[in-house]
């Protein structure tokens, strides 16, 4: 699909028919997160991939905001593994992170693979539900999979401010 019309068209599904996505749609996806910009090229992101009854039972226990999605990447980074930026306020996992989860959610739009962004739960609470290794932070959940019957963007997707309200050149 042409770029301007993935992120044009790509919204955040509510209502997905519960099917995983294909292993070859999924290798996609992952790669283009593989694939990112991070800081320094450290690459600390560590995506977990569920999609076992067990696994998905496990996300519905820690948010209400799965929508029944077959395919749920847990987007982690390696706190021991960031680039501190001068100052020593900020560093680079976060934002890293976001870039590898923005790419994936694209693919996942070209590939013809509905997704949402999901960040209602407690990133501790899912570290340890699922064991991940100490120091690793969780970002954010990443619903995969295939829109069910009447699912839909939301009334307001297209409205958008105008670039002046939103851009400045200084």
């Amino acid at each position: 699909m042409e770029f301007t019309k993935v992120i044009r068209e790509r919204y955040s599904c509510k209502k997905f028919d519960g099917r995983p996505v294909e292993a070859e749609k999924l290798q996609a996806i992952l790669e283009a997160g593989r694939l990112a910009p991070t800081a320094k090229n450290l690459q600390e992101q560590k995506i977990y991939v569920v999609q076992s009854a067990e696994g998905l039972a496990k996300v519905d226990s820690l948010t209400p905001c799965r929508y029944q999605a077959g395919t749920v990447l847990i987007v982690a980074f390696d706190r021991e593994n960031v680039f501190v930026y001068p100052g020593g306020k900020r560093d680079s996992g976060t934002e890293d992170a976001a870039i590898v989860a923005t790419h994936m959610l694209l693919a996942a739009a070209d590939a013809g693979v509905d997704s949402c962004w999901l960040n209602f739960f407690d990133p501790e609470a899912v570290a340890k539900e699922f064991g991940l290794p100490e120091g690793q932070e969780v970002l954010m959940l990443l619903d995969l999979g295939y829109a069910a019957e009447g699912a839909g963007p939301l009334p307001n997707h297209a409205s958008r401010k105008d670039i002046s309200e939103t851009v400045k050149y200084i």
